[in-house]
């Protein structure tokens, strides 16, 4: 009796610690404001509609003035973007990263919350944006010290954006690996966050690796919608996907054994028309099991709620392919396309059990 006691207690104890963690981690979702469309409502209606929609953090990707000046005293936090056109001038000329640095955040700090600065969004050193490639962790050096040199380094992060196909090996999540014609230019990168404490951004889209692969990932698993785990790999269990492939980042970074990144989904989203499994179901269900997720962490990293920036605020119409014109949470018209909420509307408690479970090995598996 005293050994149930003490586990019973012992298990309480670590109910109590996780959730405590959870609940000092803000798990509010962030989403991306992307402005290619020709039908778009002004800078200072999007963030009224972000305000009036409980949203607390935006991306945007470029530093848009009107953007940046209605921001002012909205208590919304930024990633603000470095477009990749404009990295070999930030890379080449520390005088041009200190210009930028003084036009687009020191103008409007702190009346706007910048969080962190995302230098160039997916370039690949091998592939289509290959040139901007050299460029990348310069413009990251050079922007970083002019933030540095104000003393806001600590405040305001600088990093960059990958997606998923630099990734090798990525099952199972703890075998994860980056490629290794990437690893030249990625093991630099990832050696200056470790220096200046600063996370990865990381592009997740389950909807991509689902639509690429559909006979040997489910839907449900995709969707957030399995009632099971389906994927243990060691003492972690994974029930959806968007977990197994941020766990592949998290498992990519700790394997090159440079040192611990955190990781922060930049973008992650599921079109609602245009292509195979975009459908406003599938979009609906994806995207609201998301929101819910958002207050609690992976399984190889329990203890820090993720932080994650839904793709997109709007649909745009001057993008390419089809599909990429279906992402938005919001018609331009600020009609909400979907019925949920982006509080993050879990309890925590609640949270903690659920990782628990997925992620502690019962006593009958010991």
């Amino acid at each position: 009796m005293a050994s149930s006691f003490s586990s019973v207690a012992a298990l309480q104890l670590l109910l109590g610690l996780l959730t405590i963690n959870l609940h000092i981690t803000d798990a509010q979702i962030g989403v991306c404001y992307g402005m290619l469309g020709n039908n778009l409502p002004s800078a200072r209606e999007v963030i009224s509609l972000y305000q009036s929609n409980n949203i607390r953090r935006m991306r945007i990707y470029d530093p848009n003035q009107a953007a940046l000046d209605s921001l002012r005293n909205s208590g919304i936090e930024l990633i603000l973007g470095v477009p990749n056109d404009d990295l070999q001038s930030l890379a080449t000329n520390p005088d041009s990263a200190r210009q930028w640095v003084q036009t687009n955040v020191l103008n409007f700090w702190p009346s706007v919350r910048i969080k962190y600065i995302a230098v160039g969004n997916e370039v690949n050193p091998v592939g289509g944006s290959s040139w901007f490639a050299r460029f990348v962790l310069p413009a990251i050096q050079n922007i970083y010290q002019a933030i540095r040199a104000r003393g806001l380094h600590d405040q305001i992060k600088v990093s960059t954006a990958i997606d998923m196909t630099l990734i090798g090996n990525s099952y199972p999540p703890s075998q994860s690996s980056f490629r290794g014609d990437v690893r030249d230019y990625l093991d630099p990168i990832i050696g200056y966050l470790v220096y200046a404490n600063a996370p990865l951004l990381a592009n997740v889209y389950p909807y991509f690796a689902y639509a690429g692969n559909p006979r040997d990932i489910s839907l449900p698993y995709a969707l957030f919608t399995s009632p099971n785990v389906l994927v243990w790999d060691g003492q972690y269990g994974y029930q959806n996907l968007f977990d197994a492939m941020l766990d592949s980042v998290h498992a990519a970074i700790d394997n090159t054994r440079i040192g611990s990144v955190e990781v922060v989904v930049s973008e992650s989203g599921w079109p609602s028309d245009g292509a195979f499994a975009a459908t406003y179901d599938n979009a609906r269900v994806y995207l609201d099991n998301l929101v819910r997720r958002a207050g609690r962490g992976s399984p190889r990293r329990p203890w820090k709620a993720t932080e994650i920036y839904l793709f997109a605020m709007f649909d745009e119409n001057q993008k390419n392919p089809e599909l990429e014109k279906h992402f938005g949470l919001f018609y331009p018209s600020k009609q909400k396309k979907y019925p949920f909420g982006f509080g993050g509307g879990r309890n925590y408690g609640e949270v903690a059990i659920d990782q628990l479970n997925a992620t502690l090995p019962l006593v009958s598996d010991m």
